[in-house]
């Protein structure tokens, strides 16, 4: 390693290993940090479908799970998708290391109901593929990954080295596993937002995560355009070199982000709590309830909290009314009826 990979590698370790400490630096310290943990995932989620081309919202998602609104035909559904798959692959790392057969569930779960549904989901590929662009036959592609036989190969290379103890550092070794997965593209559709599953499930079953807080698809997708051509360089050049500063970098920005974040959502949080207890009291519980169930669900209408808080639905709305009056939540319908309530601010840290 020369000496600028050897530096940004000090920085991410560094960087990573302040997660925890930012994080669980609150009252109620596992139901916050499971909370935004939620929060971080979804983010992710948005972002790394937006590398695919999709262009709903975090707030399109947070409404499609209170209310079932959809918007750009299936977007809302992918994102969901790959929340679904993040949490069923972290569920699924308490009991089964992560393996080839692991990322074949993770790949069903994502295209489930959803464009690429009928590309043999939880299968690897069994003919040729191609990256280009829509229409462009194989030709002319950009990127030919290898033949079946070869990808099999490969495929137990990768599975091998996942779980080969040497001395590669983990950050780069995640680095390398992420560009040699997009390289086999071994399924025929969602190898991309598989690929970047896998940074986040491998960090986590190393225990260099405790919870899916890294969004890292935001950095990629800011910088899609040179995500793309070092992954393009590794296969051309053989260049890794370039690849890993870039994915080190990458880690730093975002764990840089996620601690100032965090130490803006406690403030927030200590704020509002604060808010809240001047106006309804120590013992109001339905009150202090509702502020701490709005950080695991930050979109809600009269019936949620009737059902979450067991209230009665002139409570429920009494209750989002203060709340309102108090800028902690926005109604965002603009109705009489039917009306939906979203935790603006809270949100809003999720989507600068």
């Amino acid at each position: 390693m020369d000496e600028k990979v050897i530096k940004l590698l000090s920085l991410a370790d560094q960087n990573i290993g302040r997660l925890d400490g930012a994080c669980y630096a609150v009252p109620d310290t596992v139901v916050f940090m499971q909370s935004i943990a939620r929060m971080y995932v979804r983010r992710e989620a948005v972002d790394s479908s937006r590398i695919e081309g999709t262009q709903a919202s975090l707030v399109d998602e947070l409404q499609m799970e209170l209310c079932s609104v959809k918007t750009a035909a299936t977007d809302t559904d992918e994102i969901r998708n790959y929340v679904n798959a993040m949490e069923y692959g972290l569920e699924r790392l308490k009991t089964l290391p992560l393996s080839l057969r692991l990322i074949r569930e993770i790949h069903e779960k994502l295209l489930a109901g959803v464009r690429g549904r009928g590309k043999t989901p939880c299968q690897f590929r069994k003919t040729q593929n191609w990256i280009a662009p829509a229409g462009v036959l194989l030709e002319r592609a950009t990127y030919i990954p290898p033949p079946v036989p070869q990808m099999n190969e490969a495929l137990d290379n990768f599975e091998k080295f996942i779980h080969q103890e040497h001395q590669m550092p983990l950050l780069i070794k995640c680095g390398v596993l992420h560009a040699q997965f997009e390289m086999i593209h071994p399924f025929l559709d969602g190898n991309g937002r598989v690929g970047r599953l896998l940074i986040t499930l491998f960090l986590c079953e190393r225990k260099m995560l405790s919870e899916p807080i890294l969004y890292l698809s935001k950095y990629f997708n800011d910088n899609r355009q040179m995500y793309y051509d070092l992954l393009g360089r590794i296969h051309r050049q053989g260049d890794w070199e370039s690849w890993i500063k870039f994915f080190l970098n990458g880690i730093i920005v975002i764990a840089s982000d996620i601690r100032e974040k965090t130490a803006k959502l406690i403030v927030m949080h200590s704020r509002h709590k604060q808010m809240i207890i001047a106006k309804f009291g120590e013992r109001n519980t339905d009150a202090q309830l509702l502020h701490k169930k709005l950080f695991k669900e930050p979109v809600v209408n009269a019936e949620k909290v009737c059902s979450v808080l067991d209230i009665s639905m002139p409570t429920a709305n009494n209750l989002l009314k203060d709340f309102v009056e108090m800028g902690i939540l926005k109604e965002i319908t603009g109705k009489k009826r039917n009306r939906i309530y979203m935790y603006n601010e809270y949100i809003q840290m999720f989507m600068d």
